[in-house]
């Protein structure tokens, strides 16, 4: 219909050729495209053969700059690089491999900073083989913020699932950095782009209710058990509440709360949302309530940006197994969170 074609397509990176992302990215899209419309960024020949043993006939290759032209329920496919079928066999990290993930990501990244593309789903990387091609790499997160401009201290990590959604103030650092990345700036950051993500995903739900995990056991238990909770965390959930939206009732903070404390209430559904310190604080309950079906989303980018949430499976891709339920999972979340009605 015709609000269909007014909808940029989505950007997808498919991935290190050596793993299960290329194979499920063409297994997804054929199952969860539906009317929407898709540029999948790769080897293009590669990439067709694949849609075609799932009999997905409707991809077509296509200059990046002709996106717009695709018809609702088409697959584009941007060649950016060769996947030589021993690079494709290694089923470990190569030079080339780690060359062509990475110019994937770049391509589709580049056509949400245009705008000829809505948002990006990212395909799982090899860090390791992304670094070995010669480039800086921590993550994509860090390097799509890079490609965009944004400094990387200015984007949070959030995993999105069915039973629990939860964004990290601190990601990849050690436990005893921890204490020290937990700012005021990094929690107001964290709160601001986590009640964002929740009104896109659930606009018709008021008051949203975001849970906000203490650092300390018991969040300090009255400053016994440490003093975040007191001097960082609670003044800044009190600023925070006297302004829009969480001074108008359209979201409200709960706060610090200890952290086992404030994921069973979203467990049970008496909050949407969490807002956790630190990495393993998030992970834990999130693969446990969620795994295999939660998203992988990075807020703060121009653009939004999802992801599956698992690797690159080399093992998997050897055996000849992957399941493309996280990539479903990826695509669907993008689509909901751009305000695409899903099929």
């Amino acid at each position: 219909d015709e609000g269909t074609l007014m909808l940029r397509p989505l950007a997808i990176s498919a991935g290190d050729p050596a793993g299960v992302g290329p194979v499920v990215t063409a297994a997804a899209l054929a199952r969860a495209l539906g009317s929407d419309r898709a540029v999948v960024y790769g080897d293009a020949a590669w990439m067709e053969r694949a849609f075609q043993r799932y009999g997905f006939e409707a991809s077509k290759r296509i200059k990046p700059a002709e996106s717009e032209k695709l018809d609702p329920g088409e697959v584009g496919l941007v060649h950016v690089a060769d996947w030589p079928l021993a690079m494709v066999q290694a089923r470990a990290p190569t030079i080339a491999g780690g060359g062509a993930q990475r110019e994937a990501l770049e391509g589709a990244c580049d056509a949400c900073i245009d705008g000829s593309a809505r948002a990006i789903v990212t395909g799982p990387v090899s860090k390791e083989a992304v670094s070995l091609s010669g480039v800086s790499f921590r993550g994509q997160t860090e390097h799509l913020a890079r490609r965009a401009g944004v400094n990387v201290e200015a984007v949070t990590m959030m995993f999105l699932g069915p039973r629990l959604k939860v964004a990290l103030v601190a990601t990849h650092w050690p436990i005893k950095r921890v204490p020290s990345t937990v700012t005021r700036a990094h929690i107001d950051r964290t709160v601001r782009h986590l009640a964002d993500a929740l009104s896109r995903w659930s606009p018709d739900t008021k008051p949203l209710r975001i849970q906000v995990s203490g650092l300390n056991p018991h969040a300090g238990e009255g400053g016994l058990l440490g003093t975040e909770e007191e001097t960082i965390i609670g003044p800044t959930l009190d600023a925070l509440r006297e302004e829009a939206p969480f001074s108008n009732g359209e979201v409200e903070l709960i706060g610090p709360t200890p952290a086992e404390a404030a994921f069973r209430y979203a467990a049970d559904d008496r909050a949407h949302g969490v807002v956790a310190m630190f990495h393993d604080q998030a992970t834990i309950p999130s693969k446990l309530l969620d795994w295999g079906e939660a998203v992988n989303a990075t807020w703060g980018l121009p653009f939004v940006r999802t992801s599956v949430d698992h690797g690159v499976a080399y093992d998997a891709a050897a055996a000849g197994y992957a399941s493309e339920s996280g990539m479903i999972a990826a695509i669907r979340a993008a689509q909901r969170l751009t305000g695409e009605p899903q099929e």
